[in-house]
């Protein structure tokens, strides 16, 4: 059975920093793309970062300069890295994993939320 489970989620001041975690099970995680989306209220679904199986990524355009997102298959962790963050960051962040065999498919986590108030 396919788990992925998001942590890290809070509430951060404008210009703060946080890392979120995402830790899958049961796919063959170093041949999945793994990468982070996230949904502000009464807005769509959007990307943010996506890491490969090669190791190369893909930035949100206007999110790029504050982001970095990385991978441990070791661990079959994902991490994003916010810096900078503003109240316009504020939205449930998901995990999401495209798995091209074994338990092929996509996958979402259950979601977290990243609040940025003073």
């Amino acid at each position: 059975q396919v788990h992925l489970v998001e942590s890290g989620g809070g509430l951060v001041q404008p210009g703060g920093s946080l890392t979120l975690s995402c830790t899958a099970s049961g796919i063959l995680f170093s041949v999945s793309t793994m990468g982070w989306y996230r949904q502000a209220p009464g807005k769509q679904r959007e990307l943010v970062a996506k890491i490969f199986a090669s190791g190369n990524t893909r930035y949100e355009d206007s999110m790029k300069a504050r982001l970095t997102i990385s991978r441990d298959n070791d661990r079959k962790m994902a991490n994003l890295q916010m810096n900078n963050l503003t109240p316009e960051d504020t939205a449930v962040y998901y995990c999401y994993a495209y798995v091209p065999t074994g338990e092929r498919g996509e996958y979402w986590g259950q979601g977290t939320q990243v609040t940025v108030s003073s």
